[in-house]
């Protein structure tokens, strides 16, 4: 059996390459285009997350005058904050306290170290001393502050028996220490190493009041409606 050959015209021949040619020319573009937008996309998201993160929180300043009122903070006093992040509240506190006063900022972060150490050269701050923490300890000096809060922080920390206790030693005696903090909430992510009972990411009052009771804290007065969902605990450190 023969097979038969059909010639293609030349001009026909040349259309079909000049069209694959046009085709695989628009797929590179597409995809050049797409890999741009990606990458353009890429670089706005980033720039907001940083943005976003270097702000200054804008209800530090209304929050930290009704902490202080609450705690009863006076110009000259050492305060401490615990989880300083962005410091909105270190500096905040900074203003009541005065030139007289001190404030320790503690971060686990390096990040976020960096940032407050630069923030405070920045502002020319001399009272503001920024403190590497840890895991387990404030790293903060025996009796040396008036007051110590934890904004959303106490929830983080993963060896609480240690870290409360080094709370307590941090402290004056009569001293207070304020933990601001919300129940548990499921549709947020787990915090990874905090003890099993915290039932989410957040956690229960009770949980919290006892840890820090057993470490030797009492409680001098609970605030439930702090700020949406935020609850506060006012704890003092018996006198001697």
């Amino acid at each position: 059996m023969r097979h038969r050959f059909v010639a293609i015209p030349r001009s026909d021949l040349l259309e079909t390459r000049e069209a694959d040619v046009i085709i695989t020319r628009r797929k590179y573009i597409s995809a050049i285009l797409a890999i741009a937008v990606a990458s353009a996309s890429y670089g706005l998201l980033k720039t907001t997350a940083l943005r976003v993160a270097a702000s200054p929180n804008p209800n530090a300043r209304t929050e930290i005058s009704r902490l202080a009122e609450e705690m009863q903070w006076k110009p000259g006093m050492t305060i401490a904050d615990i989880g300083a992040g962005d410091g909105s509240y270190s500096f905040a506190a900074d203003k009541i306290v005065g030139p007289s006063g001190h404030i320790y900022a503690t971060e686990i972060d390096a990040a976020k170290l960096a940032a407050l150490r630069d923030e405070v050269a920045k502002r020319k701050l001399a009272n503001v001393t920024i403190v590497e923490s840890a895991a387990d300890d404030t790293k903060l000096p025996t009796d040396c502050c008036d007051a110590i809060f934890l904004r959303r922080v106490y929830h983080h920390i993963t060896a609480p028996e240690a870290f409360d206790r080094n709370l307590l030693r941090s402290l004056k005696f009569g001293a207070r220490l304020a933990i601001i903090e919300f129940p548990p909430d499921n549709s947020l992510p787990p915090v990874e190493g905090v003890p099993a009972n915290r039932g989410g990411h957040g956690i229960p009052k009770k949980i919290m009041v006892d840890e820090l009771t057993a470490a030797g804290f009492h409680v001098e007065k609970t605030i439930d409606q702090w700020s949406g969902n935020d609850y506060c605990v006012i704890f003092v450190k018996p006198s001697q």
